[in-house]
């Protein structure tokens, strides 16, 4: 027998003990096991990229509860719920189309497309498909039936965060995942994953072809090691460092100067420093009327800021999900593409954490609904359970009986 036929009866062999579904220390920060994606190289266990992720990430039908590894709930049955809350969304959102009239006498119809929710990520066996509307991603030319779980995330995990600081893709080994707060901090002889196993600098998915290659590295971020969970209590809360938006622009480098119809003036990055007076906001401000909080217990994940820094023990003192820390902004601290925006999907228009298109967020006390006989013009299509899962479980006393744009955490107008 050949060694090249050995070692492929051996291949085969390993595939059948791995299990159908990955924990959730599979892929470690860096590359996983190659038979948890592949059947025999190159082929995929799904029919594409995202169908291959979503094996072992979205939620199997009938779950309901969130859990760390998912990022999708399965909604290709009428009635579900969107039930995984981590702080980059549901993917589950880009399923729900929403119509509704602001009045009965109202003839206009108002709608909120399932594909404007989120990033729609192409995955055939999961009946995700590509955007119609846009083309291309919005301030970029990134092809939409292209976009992937791969188009920002690499799934061999090649982006490794080194002691001195650096992202590379060759050099220490990774050893674990560098995403988390309980993560170990790289070394000279051990690296650790970038944040999310988001790519850097020249990646591109070997399927597509062009000239799509990123510009900029990850972002410097650290989550909790619990982040998939309801926000009844407490928050989630990511400690965003720096570099998020210059991130983002990979795909969207135009999207606040193009001149088209998603030129937008409001400042973003690192060089979009917070002012005194919006620190001042973000501090005081804890509902529409109720200006008595304090800088040390303002932080919202509602609208989370990035906090100007790359220092990870910094960085991992601050992220929790016990309200162990609550502070706002400080002199430094940037508003950034994730502070109004959910990184997968949400359940409003454009991935909006909350909903841009109305003037009221609580309406007379109850989060907005079909089924509890709110104005058309604040449901608009939703039942409050929906709602209230765009709010990830808070309680509606959390808020003002008629709570206004959390827009105002920043810019108090109301």
């Amino acid at each position: 027998m050949s060694g090249s036929k050995l070692f492929l009866m051996i291949v085969v062999a390993l595939m059948a003990t791995v299990p159908a579904r990955a924990d959730v220390l599979f892929h470690k920060g860096g590359t996983g096991e190659c038979a948890g994606c592949h059947t025999t190289a190159p082929a995929l266990k799904g029919s594409d990229a995202s169908s291959t992720c979503l094996l072992c990430h979205q939620a199997p039908v009938g779950e309901q509860m969130p859990a760390g590894i998912y990022v999708a709930t399965d909604a290709r049955t009428g009635g579900v719920l969107c039930a995984q809350l981590s702080p980059g969304g549901d993917f589950c959102w880009l399923k729900k189309t929403y119509a509704w009239q602001n009045a009965s006498y109202s003839a206009q119809q108002n709608s909120s497309l399932g594909e404007g929710h989120g990033h729609n990520i192409v995955a055939f066996d999961f009946d995700y498909k590509a955007a119609t509307t846009l083309q291309a991603a919005p301030g970029g030319i990134y092809p939409s039936t292209a976009l992937s779980c791969i188009s920002c995330h690499d799934p061999h995990g090649n982006y490794r965060r080194n002691a001195d600081g650096t992202i590379t893709t060759s050099g220490a080994p990774i050893v674990a995942s560098g995403s988390y707060n309980n993560s170990p901090d790289p070394t000279g002889t051990g690296a650790v994953g970038t944040y999310r196993l988001l790519a850097g600098k020249g990646y591109q998915p070997k399927s597509l072809a062009g000239g799509y290659a990123f510009t900029a590295d990850p972002p410097a971020a650290v989550a909790p090691s619990l982040y998939n969970r309801p926000e009844t209590i407490s928050d989630t809360r990511v400690a965003y460092g720096s570099g998020m938006s210059e991130w983002c622009q990979n795909c969207h480098p135009a999207i606040h100067n193009d001149g088209g119809a998603f030129v937008s003036q409001h400042p973003v990055g690192i060089d979009a420093r917070l002012t005194m007076d919006v620190i001042n906001n973000y501090s005081f401000y804890l509902f529409t009327g109720n200006l008595t909080g304090s800088r040390d217990a303002a932080y919202t994940s509602m609208v989370p800021f990035e906090m100007g820094t790359k220092d990870y023990s910094i960085l991992k003192g601050t992220a929790n999900s016990t309200n162990a820390n609550r502070s706002g902004p400080q002199n430094g601290a940037n508003v950034m593409c994730l502070s109004c925006h959910r990184a997968h999907a949400s359940g409003w228009d454009s991935i909006t954490r909350w909903n841009m298109n109305s003037e009221f967020l609580v309406y007379n006390g109850l989060y907005p609904g079909i089924d509890n006989y709110s104005p058309p013009a604040y449901a608009q299509g939703r039942r409050a359970a929906e709602t209230r899962k765009t709010f990830y479980d808070r309680p509606v006393g959390a808020y003002s009986p008629f709570q206004r744009s959390l827009c105002n955490k920043c810019h108090v107008k109301d």
